[in-house]
């Protein structure tokens, strides 16, 4: 066994609730943020405009009905196995309060919204912690057998790690669900490893975000896609309305082709910004500072010897980064980094190799 299981402490010492846009707010509201893995400079004009457009609506409630099918079609899916989210956080709550689970296991380190939504629905959780010395990658036999809810990431955050389909599927078994969410997925060139429209794996649920590439996490919209009878039992624990006629708009919107385009042209953009990022932290090598690759989100995590003093001065120095401290199976050394453009991401850089000769006096 090379992964690490850990029952719910009796003291945690993760800070669940803490995310990275916590970095910029109040005294960081002017930093150059890579606190925030939401793509720059959006949401584009056009995705805009189709929102307001929608604003004449909004004395009638919202109807879900054209936005449900648009992305039932994109994924090849029924309309009933869609169901839209107030983002893919509403997705977490919806599934810790309404599936009847007695072992729920959650891989990390990854985003932590899940584990805390279940922990507040009552649920003990389990912890499967991926270990670094596997490049936090899933390895035979992760999963206790008895998990009747397993909830992985893919790309995971914070690790950047791109987990083969096969081997996320082989998670599955008859009365288990299994979880994937792929929040990132489609900052993922050709969005390789996805689990989206699979209708043959027992008991799979996959989350969608369109927070991340399209820069609505103001808005909230995301989508679960799951057999008809668990979107049904999800549906059942939502509000009335729960997603506004402007999300609505925009999750329609975000289905066209040539938003699908648009997306698929941004996923090669950041795999090439990603790779211009790695190459300049590769130089921090004799710093001691390790990039954890390959990297495959629009995401970068690295370790970095003082990582707790050269957040500090990077803030100085007018740049937010994540801290990592906060993620079960991750310590203080640990920092992740959002892809920016190459002209930010040089002057990060410059600004990494002050706070690193700064936090080493």
């Amino acid at each position: 066994m090379h992964t690490d299981r850990a029952h719910d402490p009796a003291h945690e010492t993760h800070d669940l609730r803490h995310h990275g846009d916590a970095e910029v707010r109040d005294d960081g509201a002017q930093l150059i943020d890579l606190a925030v893995n939401v793509r720059a400079d959006t949401p584009p004009a056009w995705l805009r405009e189709r929102i307001a457009d929608s604003l004449t609506g909004l004395a009638a409630y919202p109807d879900g009905r054209a936005a449900r099918a648009a992305v039932a079609a994109r994924h090849g899916l029924p309309v009933d196995r869609v169901l839209l989210t107030a983002g893919a956080a509403e997705a977490f709550v919806l599934l810790a309060r309404a599936l009847k689970v007695r072992q729920p296991v959650v891989v990390h380190p990854q985003f932590t919204e899940p584990e805390a939504a279940l922990r507040d629905a009552g649920h003990a959780v389990e912890r499967v912690l991926l270990r670094e010395a596997d490049g936090f990658r899933l390895t035979s036999g992760a999963v206790p057998e008895g998990a009747d809810l397993v909830l992985i990431g893919n790309p995971t955050n914070p690790t950047s790690v791109l987990h083969p389909a096969a081997s996320i599927a082989r998670l599955a078994r008859p009365g288990r669900i299994l979880v994937v969410d792929e929040a990132f997925m489609d900052a993922v060139p050709g969005e390789r490893e996805t689990l989206a429209g699979r209708t043959d794996i027992p008991g799979l649920v996959v989350l969608r975000s369109l927070t991340k590439t399209w820069g609505l996490a103001g808005l909230r919209i995301g989508y679960v896609l799951a057999a008809p009878e668990t979107i049904a039992e999800l549906e059942r624990a939502q509000p009335l309305w729960p997603v506004s006629t402007p999300a609505l708009a925009a999750a329609e919107a975000c289905m066209d082709a040539p938003a699908l385009a648009e997306a698929a042209h941004a996923a090669h953009r950041i795999a090439a910004d990603r790779a211009h990022l790695v190459a300049g932290l590769t130089e921090f090598a004799p710093d001691g500072l390790q990039v954890m690759e390959p990297a495959e989100g629009p995401f970068v995590l690295v370790r970095v010897p003082n990582a707790v003093a050269v957040r500090r001065h990077l803030r100085d120095l007018g740049f937010a980064v994540r801290r990592g401290d906060t993620f079960p199976g991750l310590n203080a050394e640990w920092l992740r980094l959002a892809v920016r453009d190459r002209t930010t991401v040089n002057r990060f850089l410059q600004a990494l190799d002050q706070a690193v000769t700064l936090s080493g006096k």
